[in-house]
């Protein structure tokens, strides 16, 4: 309009507008309901202030009921407990992301690179009385193994005092307790602080690792290959001790799924890399020498973390590598 130049050198515009702007702030605040409404007396009725600062964070709105500030939940947020996804674990052994602190265990102190305070990385009910017994506690374990192994002779109809069998329930005791040993190795020593600092950025992987486990459904052995990748956030791990995370974890009663996903998540908390992969390829003897009795039949199972699981072309690059 031709006006609109005038006016805005007009002396009096100014005040104009500043009385117009003054009208319209008594007339919202007429409008407005009393403090004492009952549309007030359900929220922060004494800080309006802090009632749009919450709001405009998005941590409350003006219809949020009113918490007791002597409540825990008005003075800290309310949070959820970490979980593993559904990873199968037994029952939880600690926070989800690695803290390495040194706790008291008995008379000796450790320091653990994985949640469980004993090193052990998600012990069964009895494994940590297994870890630290005493020679006569484990001499009277092998014993009551033993006896147990006689009864089993007895049951399938064998003679276990025949010359043959004379000694087999000390041998398998004792069998059974190196091929489950995994239940005493602590991932705090096997790891051993072979974690060095290096700019690598690009993926590190160790395939064809062998290993053998017994299937915790049957106790018969189930064998195969392991390959683990990962890669570093600033720290890398000694390539043996990729392999013997493997052998640990397989040294206990397992399946095979639950395997795969103990071992990447163990390297995953040990050095916290940008992500992980593992694929395993096995053969049961549950398959094969009873039940549907499937000879040949390959297990394979995967778990992919971090930058593995969420960028398709890492993934596809360590898929083909293992497969070369």
């Amino acid at each position: 309009m031709s006006s609109s130049p005038d006016r805005a050198h007009d002396p009096d515009h100014p005040a104009i507008l500043h009385r117009s702007l003054r009208r319209l702030q008594i007339r919202d605040h007429s409008s407005s309901p009393p403090m004492d409404s009952p549309l007030v007396q359900g929220s922060d009725a004494n800080d309006a202030h802090g009632r749009r600062e919450l709001s405009t964070r998005g941590d409350a709105s003006p219809d949020s009921p009113k918490l007791d500030p002597q409540s825990p939940s008005a003075a800290t947020p309310a949070t959820r407990p970490a979980v593993r996804e559904g990873y199968g674990f037994r029952p939880a052994s600690g926070i989800s992301t690695p803290v390495i602190a040194s706790v008291q265990v008995g008379i000796t102190q450790t320091a653990s690179p994985l949640p469980d305070p004993h090193g052990l990385g998600w012990p069964a009910k009895s494994t940590v009385s297994r870890l630290y017994a005493t020679p006569e506690e484990k001499a009277a374990r092998e014993k009551k193994m033993a006896a147990a192994v006689r009864t089993i002779l007895e049951c399938i109809g064998e003679d276990p005092d025949r010359e043959g069998l004379l000694r087999t329930p000390d041998r398998y005791a004792q069998a059974l307790m190196f091929l489950t040993r995994g239940y005493e190795e602590r991932l705090a020593d096997i790891i051993n602080d072979a974690v060095f600092a290096e700019d690598h950025d690009e993926m590190v992987l160790v395939r064809d690792i062998d290993i053998s486990s017994l299937c915790e459904h049957h106790l018969v052995p189930f064998t195969g290959k392991i390959a683990i990748a990962y890669i570093p956030n600033k720290l890398v791990l000694g390539l043996s001790k990729l392999a013997r995370i493997a052998e640990t974890f397989s040294r206990r009663l397992q399946v095979q799924e639950r395997l795969t996903k103990q071992i990447a998540l163990a390297v995953q908390e040990a050095i916290k890399p940008r992500g992980v992969a593992v694929v395993m390829e096995a053969t049961h003897l549950c398959m094969t020498m009873r039940g549907v009795q499937k000879p040949g039949a390959i297990t394979t199972t995967s778990c992919m973390l971090g930058c593995f699981r969420t960028q398709q072309k890492t993934r596809e690059e360590f898929l083909t590598l293992i497969k070369r």
